[in-house]
């Protein structure tokens, strides 16, 4: 065995002395809380030593102290090559869910804009970013061990992909791959978040305490909010999230004809593509396509794109309810979908340049990135499954 060092380290660490003190305290069987009471450490702190520096040479752990203290400083050396810079494997895996292209349902790559050249600046501020699947480490980190349960290989924490990111050095990955980030951030810093901006009127019938005790709690599926994302020129695009799967629809919202062609008019039409009237037929038109049984309610903001609501709930059979003033929480589900939307529509640009199918193929990504909510499921997959559970037409049950 190669020597050890005996130096007194820091009062972080376990000393060799102290790992002397517990050795002999394993040995009388004593507990661990009464070990760490009696040398003045964490419970945790010795749990995670006979954990990590047992020897296991009969078969079974046995905690000696010699061995503890050659291990110790054995995982303590550095430099360490970082495990991204030498399974390639891993790293092929974490780049292409961090920043692989996005495709249509039919497997076409979608370009998306032509980003500026990345500078390393903190953050890119109201310009076009490249469009990527974009998952978190987070994301990606969890959702390894669906992907290769039995492979201990296929193992890496969300920090460790965050230090090959920002640290310099830690390798195995580009460090412009930061684009791909939700944020976008070249430094790690905590972000303001925007401030919901309450508008429109509602009656008394569709207030957000009327909402069914069930959309609530997630537990019944068909349950959504909608809000919109604005771009320059009163562009913009819709957004309905289901609340129990998470699943996101993008409802494209074109300028009308006219845009451009005349002088804005005070209280004139609305041309931008989301005033009430194409606001409604673009939402009667997406929901149509979901059954029945997945369009119970809808919980908007209180803008004023959807005042004439009473129509929109005749024609598709959706209830509509308005969150209360300056209460964003109320739609959590949605609020929190927008923010990973402002990576491939950032704000500051021109929304209306993309198609619906553009929008189909971002809506397509963002549903099958694993969500920590749901396992480290996908939306589309909870969504399959509640498409799968509903009731089929025209099969009788038995009580």
């Amino acid at each position: 065995m190669p020597p050890i060092s005996l130096v007194e380290p820091s009062g972080r660490y376990l000393s060799f002395e102290e790992r002397e003190e517990i050795a002999l305290l394993v040995a009388g069987q004593v507990g661990v809380r009464e070990i760490a009471r009696r040398i003045g450490r964490d419970p945790g702190t010795i749990s995670r030593e006979l954990r990590r520096n047992a020897t296991t040479r009969g078969g079974k752990p046995q905690y000696r102290a010699l061995v503890a203290q050659w291990k110790a400083q054995q995982a303590a050396k550095r430099p360490k090559t970082a495990r991204l810079a030498t399974n390639d494997r891993l790293r092929e895996y974490v780049q292409q869910r961090l920043a692989g292209n996005i495709r249509r349902p039919d497997g076409s790559i979608v370009a998306g804009p032509q980003p500026p050249e990345w500078k390393g600046l903190n953050k890119p501020h109201r310009q076009d970013r490249r469009w990527a699947m974009a998952w978190s480490p987070e994301q990606i980190s969890h959702r390894m061990r669906i992907d290769f349960p039995d492979d201990e290989s296929m193992r890496i924490s969300h920090e460790a992909i965050y230090q090959s990111l920002f640290i310099q050095g830690r390798g195995g990955l580009a460090r412009e791959l930061v684009t791909c980030l939700r944020t976008g951030r070249a430094l790690r810093a905590p972000r303001a978040r925007t401030q919901n901006r309450p508008q429109g009127h509602v009656t008394a019938d569709v207030v957000f305490c009327e909402r069914p005790a069930e959309a609530a709690d997630r537990a019944v599926p068909g349950h959504w909010e909608w809000d919109l994302i604005i771009g320059t020129g009163r562009s913009a695009i819709g957004t309905i999230v289901e609340r129990k799967s998470r699943s996101t629809l993008l409802v494209h919202l074109p300028r009308l004809q006219g845009w451009g062609a005349m002088a804005y008019v005070k209280n004139g039409p609305a041309l931008g593509g989301y005033g009430a009237i194409a606001m409604n037929a673009a939402l009667i038109a997406a929901m149509a396509k979901l059954p029945e049984q997945l369009r119970k309610t809808l919980t908007w903001d209180r803008g004023k794109e959807l005042s004439a609501h009473a129509h929109f709930a005749l024609a598709t059979g959706t209830k509509v309810f308005f969150a209360d003033p300056h209460s964003p929480w109320q739609r959590p589900t949605n609020e929190n979908t927008n923010g990973p939307l402002r990576q491939y529509f950032p704000k500051g640009t021109d929304l209306s340049r993309w198609s619906a199918q553009d929008l189909e193929a971002v809506a397509l990504a963002l549903n099958n990135r694993p969500r920590k909510s749901l396992g480290w499921k996908t939306p589309a997959e909870v969504f399959d499954e509640q498409l799968r559970s509903l009731p089929q037409p025209g099969v009788a049950t038995t009580g």
